[in-house]
């Protein structure tokens, strides 16, 4: 099997690419290598084995095109993004390019040549905007909204918000569109939040990685290693381990043609769902320590809660197996092996 993985060095490219060559696949990644942490995740897969890196960038219709012309593909993870919605606020032309645009280019190129070659795309849970026109109740350590006790489902109307939802969102209903006009075999992943190994996250992104990290270092060096939140700690997502992640998207790939043309919520579901102040929970017990930080005015656009109702994708026979817990202790150990 053949298989291409546009932002292949990022978090989730890599543990998928990492995933194909155990199994013996033909691996091909497509990555421009500008995310932290992609040139350490290249170096580890090329230890893995005969990996098939291509230097190239999304923007590039040429490149892309490129690529379909030299070799043909058993399936598509199309990763490659710009993830930040801050960073879309501070640049929302490049948000554009990379999200909108790049993805245009890999449906084109698939369309041209190679039209029988299926492609997953990574969405967002931000093409559903800031869910502010539902009611939610302010409990001890997080929200709660009494309308979606199991999380919100894929019939959520749609509302792009900030340059990111809007590009990320425009991208989701082209993808679904090249599956219903010309016959392009394509899955949306509408993602929560996702965690674990090979994460090299920041203050804007990989929320999970980024506190066990700042909670390491308070273990390490104590509470003048004092970080910072946005709101008041009680934003609420559904967290899935990347292993799940990966079984996920090998599963649909196999399954293609029972799945396709349609978006599916995907996250842990209601019983992996964390606030910030429920995570540092686990942090302090984790490393008997009491995390220290202070609180910043909350983000623009920011949710209140997002949790993926995922029975849609478990009625085709997937569900998450790496609880919360484990997924954070193992993330923990990850971080203090690097």
């Amino acid at each position: 099997m053949n298989v291409l993985i546009t932002g292949g060095c990022g978090f989730l490219g890599s543990n998928l690419a990492a995933h194909g060559l155990s199994k013996g696949y033909s691996v091909t990644v497509f990555d421009n290598l500008s995310r932290i942490g992609a040139i350490e995740n290249l170096k580890w897969l090329n230890s893995l084995g005969d990996i098939n890196f291509v230097h190239g960038d999304v923007r590039n219709s040429y490149e892309v095109n490129e690529i379909f012309k030299i070799k043909h593909f058993h399936g598509v993870f199309h990763l490659a993004a710009q993830v930040a919605m801050t960073t879309s606020i501070h640049n929302p032309r490049k948000d554009f390019e990379i999200n909108a645009g790049g993805t245009f280019n890999v449906l084109e190129a698939i369309r041209l040549f190679s039209p029988d070659t299926p492609l997953i795309y990574s969405s967002t849970n931000k093409v559903y905007g800031d869910l502010d026109q539902y009611e939610y109740e302010e409990r001890e350590k997080r929200y709660f909204c009494p309308s979606f006790p199991n999380g919100f489902t894929e019939n959520t109307p749609l509302s792009f918000h900030s340059p990111y939802g809007v590009s990320k969102g425009a991208a989701d209903q082209y993808v679904l569109d090249f599956d219903r006009m010309f016959n392009i075999k394509t899955i949306v992943f509408r993602h929560s939040s996702m965690f674990g190994g090979r994460q090299f996250a920041t203050y804007d992104q990989g929320w999970v990685g980024w506190f066990c990290m700042c909670a390491l270092n308070q273990f390490k060096h104590g509470a003048s290693k004092k970080f910072t939140i946005s709101g008041n700690g009680k934003q609420v997502r559904d967290i899935l381990h990347s292993d799940d992640m990966v079984a996920l998207y090998y599963f649909m790939l196999d399954n293609i043609d029972l799945a396709h043309g349609e978006a599916y919520n995907i996250g842990g579901g209601v019983d992996n769902s964390l606030s910030l102040l429920e995570l540092f929970d686990i942090l302090n017990k984790e490393l008997n320590i009491c995390l220290k930080y202070q609180k910043l005015p909350f983000r623009e656009s920011d949710q209140k809660i997002f949790i993926a109702d995922i029975k849609k994708i478990a009625r085709l026979g997937w569900s998450p197996k790496i609880d919360k817990l484990t997924g954070i202790h193992n993330m923990l150990a990850w971080l203090q092996s690097k």
